[in-house]
């Protein structure tokens, strides 16, 4: 295998919920072609803030993993900050989306917790 056709892989798990959620959305959209990119930036009140969105791209340093049909691609400068970070869907009454489950986030913060 050579260098330039090998592709790194990275360690944020996709559960099966939130990969059936991301299958049902790109067969809403009409598209076999996106993937679900993953990324962090700093800031937010527990130092960084998470970004999920389809992307058709690949870029080149992207790491991506194959949950069954559903591509899970991160950035080169995400992939150590994403390292063991699960990725759910939940839909109940209190909340539906997304969440990401990062244990190296450190502690969270009281944003949204003021009621507890």
């Amino acid at each position: 295998m050579s260098e330039t056709t090998e592709v790194a892989t990275h360690g944020v798990n996709l559960t099966d919920v939130a990969a059936s959620k991301v299958r049902s959305l790109l067969e809403q959209e009409g598209r076999d072609d996106l993937r679900l990119r993953v990324a962090v930036q700093p800031g937010g009140c527990s130092g960084l803030i998470y970004q999920l969105y389809f992307d058709e791209r690949v870029l080149d340093g992207d790491a991506v993993r194959d949950y069954d049909g559903v591509e899970v691609v991160v950035d080169r400068m995400s992939v150590p900050y994403l390292e063991g970070a699960t990725i759910d869907f939940a839909d109940t009454i209190e909340k539906q989306g997304f969440t990401i489950d990062n244990p190296n986030a450190g502690s969270a913060c009281a944003c949204g917790g003021s009621f507890s």
